[in-house]
């Protein structure tokens, strides 16, 4: 039997498998700066209409909420006031109702208006720029629940209306339970389904 102790060839395998291991690593590496690359742009894209749902959350509670309850205020001034971002207030009977009275009295409310999505028949969108000017953000609010309370909606203070106070006040006077809505609001890029975000609120009036 003859011995074959030939080592001819050796560094062609050696050389292959560094080719290959290189070709591995580089792979890997192609593939984890893919990956950090798309979440970091999904980060950005929720973060941009995480942003526009909070903006609506104030605009909501801060400046129309107490406008709502006055039995003067109108659509036209309120989208008049508002034009810049488009304000479109759907203020009817069923708004008017889940304002002041829990689910169970929304006898007005249709099936989407009393539902959970504040995208279907909302209560009030706008529309916010964005960049592209082209493509800005769908920002869309709706009362989902109501817990009614005490608190006084009228706006007018007797203190700074002016009016006489007596020095001991005998009124009994009864201990504020504010009204809690739960509130859904949803921001969305226009012309992306996957580009959105939602909030859940508790805001206490």
């Amino acid at each position: 039997m003859r011995r074959l102790c030939s080592q001819k060839g050796v560094a062609l395998v050696t050389a292959l498998m560094l080719t290959a291991l290189s070709l591995v690593i580089a792979v890997a590496l192609l593939t984890m700066i893919t990956a950090g690359t798309q979440v970091s742009a999904s980060q950005k894209r929720y973060h941009s209409s995480l942003s526009a749902a909070r903006g609506a959350v104030d605009l909501f509670t801060q400046e129309l909420m107490p406008r709502l309850f006055q039995p003067e205020t109108t659509i036209v001034d309120l989208e008049r006031e508002f034009s810049g971002i488009e304000l479109h207030v759907k203020l009817d009977a069923c708004l008017r109702q889940k304002l002041t009275l829990s689910p169970g009295s929304w006898t007005a409310c249709s099936a989407a208006q009393a539902s959970n999505d504040p995208a279907a028949a909302p209560d009030v969108s706008f529309r916010l720029a964005g960049l592209p000017a082209a493509r800005g953000f769908t920002v869309t609010t709706k009362i989902v629940d109501t817990v009614p309370g005490n608190t006084d909606r009228s706006g007018y203070d007797l203190l700074d209306a002016g009016g006489a106070v007596a020095a001991q006040d005998e009124v009994v006077r009864p201990q504020h339970v504010p009204a809690m809505y739960h509130l859904g609001v949803q921001g969305s890029r226009e012309g992306q389904t996957r580009e959105r975000a939602r909030l859940s609120v508790l805001y206490a009036y």
